[in-house]
């Protein structure tokens, strides 16, 4: 369900996304600013499960604080953790499905970026939005490195207009005024001049 935040200085926020809402708390515990971090990480590197990997840690610390009651020394049970989290990693491993993709074949890029749009506000559009993020992906992705920049994609936001409006730009978005009503609204196979700066020194 959808939350809606209110900041200090009244700032409206209405998300259901768990990094979002725990990236607004005020945190002051220092366990539960760790979990805020992880959520944070979790949305960087695979930007969705935030409120997935809060319930797990959550989870994990309940059975440690058993665990340290029990006298067991913290080390032997962050050992523990470990050692499981390798034998579920050896698991993945085994079942995992490995899925082909290729720029003719689009679907299973699509299937997955739906599924994690779906828990998102764009859900009502995400065939729309799970598109343009693909597009966004594979105009700056290095397939053999299998790596992305992201600071290569830029995402810019204007008040006004629907969530349909949205549309990915193979560019540069220039945010500019219109400061006379004479000016052209719509400019198509537009030139940009560029001069580099000339310093001249007298002596």
């Amino acid at each position: 369900m959808d939350k809606i935040l209110v900041s200090p200085d009244g700032d409206v926020t209405v998300t259901n996304d768990g990094a979002t809402i725990l990236d607004k708390m005020e945190v002051e515990h220092q366990i539960a600013k760790l979990l805020v971090q992880l959520s944070k990480s979790q949305d960087d590197e695979i930007g969705d499960g935030t409120t997935g990997v809060v319930v797990l840690a959550g989870a994990l610390l309940e059975q440690a604080e058993d665990l340290l009651d029990r006298g067991i020394h913290p080390s032997k049970v962050a050992d523990g953790y470990d050692y499981a989290c390798q034998i579920a990693c050896r698991r993945l491993d085994e079942v995992a499905d490995k899925i082909e993709y290729s720029k003719q074949n689009m679907e299973p890029l699509m299937k997955i970026a739906m599924t994690s749009l779906g828990s998102k506000i764009v859900s009502k559009d995400h065939k729309h939005f799970a598109k343009i993020a693909i597009d966004a992906v594979l105009a700056v992705a290095d397939i053999e490195r299998r790596d992305v920049d992201f600071e290569l994609i830029k995402m810019e936001s204007k008040i006004g207009g629907s969530l349909e409006d949205t549309q990915l730009v193979y560019g540069v978005v220039i945010d500019k005024d219109i400061s006379h009503p004479q000016m052209p609204k719509e400019i198509r196979d537009a030139k940009i001049w560029y001069a580099p700066f000339i310093l001249i020194f007298t002596f």
